[in-house]
């Protein structure tokens, strides 16, 4: 499960102008028109050239929980691509994104302060140049492991150091047990 890549991906979804297609018969037909042909979109969605041909003149219309969740998935990945790079752009230069999530948060520090893990709910906005990251390593295929360090990185600055205001010492952020996390931009 990518809890932060997805995140990601629904924020830039909030700023589309229009509704992705909603039947099974409008996607099919969006995903064989964005990838020029049947055969490709049956290879995309593991199902048989036939089963696609048949959603796509309406032959079929309710797919199977797994299909319609693919098939949901496929679309929105390609869904209105220039607005989603404006969205990334926006927030990477001048915008920045807003996180909230709630996990476990620690952090290592000198010896005698208070370090202790604990669960905290935190809304903070991030600047421009911690989205450019995020965005950046998504983009480049960034697994949730990095893309959840990054945004360790970006909350120490941010919350704990208050941008470099206090706990100059602080050396690392924990960043574990995620039981929420969702962006905004």
């Amino acid at each position: 499960m990518d809890i932060f890549g997805d995140g990601l991906d629904k924020a830039v979804q909030k700023s589309f102008t229009r509704p992705a297609p909603k039947s099974a018969g409008a996607q099919m037909r969006y995903l064989v028109k964005q990838l020029k042909g049947t055969r490709r979109v049956a290879e995309l969605l593991r199902v048989s050239q036939r089963t696609v041909e048949r959603y796509v003149k309406d032959q079929l219309k309710k797919p199977r929980p797994d299909l319609a969740a693919r098939l949901e998935r496929e679309v929105k990945k390609r869904w209105q691509p220039q607005i989603r790079a404006k969205a990334r752009e926006h927030a990477a230069t001048t915008g920045g994104i807003v996180i909230d999530t709630r996990a476990r948060l620690g952090y290592t520090a000198p010896i005698g302060s208070t370090d202790q893990d604990r669960i905290r709910h935190l809304t903070v906005a991030l600047p421009p140049r911690h989205a450019a990251r995020l965005f950046d390593a998504q983009q480049t295929g960034a697994g949730d492991q990095q893309l959840r360090e990054i945004a360790a990185e970006a909350l120490k600055e941010v919350y704990f150091q208050d941008n470099g205001r206090r706990a100059g010492s602080l050396e690392e952020v924990r960043f574990t047990d995620v039981e929420h996390v969702e962006f905004d931009l």
